[in-house]
């Protein structure tokens, strides 16, 4: 294993911070993963499954086992986990711009430009590289205004010519879920029946540049493009499959989870020919994907007191209430329903809601959201 500091940005005289990441396997490998937890600072059950990880991956690699390259990044925002008001840890967004860690990513089509249309021919696997190098020489360019777009800029780079990505994350209150784009669904399928994973949301566009998001979608929004304008003579391969992964809530920093879900990443690993040996048998997949598109986000209807009559994982049927919300000046209790079918997978973590508040997400098979799917 080879450890890399790379700094950030300097945000204050005197003040320098770095990102650490983990390699393994020899650079410039056939097949490239990358691995990063905790780019919202306060979800930690992702950095607990990276520690364990490691451990495998450093067996593995004393072994001669390792065939691809790995990299791990298991604390990809330190500048998150140093912000903290009164004893709470305040990691999503970044608290001098209001920003969310985890939206705003370079634009890679933007940065390939047009002009590389003319760089790519019949060959698949040379318009990868291509690709692949046009981007290391695009970001390597930028020159970051702050502290945070460093940290984009550093991370984009590190998994920029990978060929997995995974994202790991937690929800509030919630069961393991992951999110990835729909023309990955073939790629991530196999991961979401390694992980265990109980529900996979798919989405075309996120809307936000997130980090999986700006990773996966230059390639099907290049192949688009390509299409469009020379037909099936140029093919751009789905080069680099991103997901988000939720693992589960923020309290479920356990260390016999994080070993479990550690040793079902190290088995995907496996099963995509990064690791020796015969990866176990894939397990079944839990439930079939569901579009982002067509998940309700349950909202408040006013201030109260909140408590919940249904869990995350619990089924749900439209117009089933799931929460009551009680107002104890009015003396009123308030029944808050379901308008569709589907998995309640993520819920709140406070009891005290405020209006319009999302208080839990629910899967549904049908689309009805446009714009922007995620959560600020």
């Amino acid at each position: 294993m080879r450890t890399q500091y790379t700094r950030l940005s300097s945000p204050s005289l005197g003040t320098r911070r770095e990102v650490v990441s983990l390699h393994f396997g020899a650079e410039g490998a056939a097949q490239k993963a990358y691995l990063q937890s905790s780019l919202h600072a306060d979800e930690l059950p992702g950095m607990l499954v990276m520690h364990h990880l490691r451990h495998l991956l450093e067996h593995a690699e004393r072994e001669g086992r390792l065939v691809g390259e790995i990299v791990l990044v298991p604390v990809a925002n330190p500048i998150g986990l140093d912000q903290a008001l009164l004893y709470q840890g305040l990691g999503r967004f970044e608290l001098s711009t209001a920003q969310n860690f985890n939206r705003g990513f370079p634009d890679f089509l933007a940065l390939l430009g047009e002009s590389i249309d003319a760089e790519l021919g019949p060959d698949a696997q040379n318009n990868r590289a291509v690709i692949r190098q046009r981007l290391r020489e695009a970001l390597d360019g930028l020159r970051p205004a702050s502290e945070l777009e460093s940290l984009q800029i550093i991370l984009a780079r590190l998994a920029c010519d990978a060929d997995i990505v995974l994202d790991l994350h937690c929800d509030e209150e919630s069961i393991l879920h992951l999110y990835t784009e729909k023309p990955y669904w073939a790629q991530a399928e196999p991961l979401a029946r390694y992980l265990g994973a109980e529900a996979s949301l798919l989405a075309l566009g996120q809307g936000a540049r997130s980090f999986d998001e700006a990773l996966s979608g230059v390639w099907w929004q290049l192949q688009e493009r390509l299409a469009r304008r020379a037909g099936d003579d140029v093919p751009v391969p789905l080069a680099c499959l991103a997901a988000t992964i939720e693992y589960r809530g923020q309290a479920d920093v356990e260390p016999a989870l994080a070993s479990q879900d550690a040793a079902r990443l190290f088995s995907f690993l496996q099963f995509r020919g990064l690791i020796r040996g015969a990866a176990p048998v894939m397990p079944d997949l839990i439930r079939p994907a569901t579009p982002l598109a067509g998940t309700e986000e349950v909202r408040a209807p006013h201030a109260g007191i909140l408590y919940f009559l249904k869990s995350p994982g619990d089924w749900i049927e439209a117009g089933e209430v799931v929460a009551e919300i009680v107002d104890p000046l009015a003396d009123t209790t308030t029944a808050v329903a379901a308008r569709v079918t589907g998995l309640l997978y993520g819920r709140l973590r406070e009891r005290y809601a405020t209006p319009n508040r999302v208080l839990c997400r629910i899967t549904g098979a049908h689309e009805f959201r446009t714009g922007n799917l995620l959560s600020p």
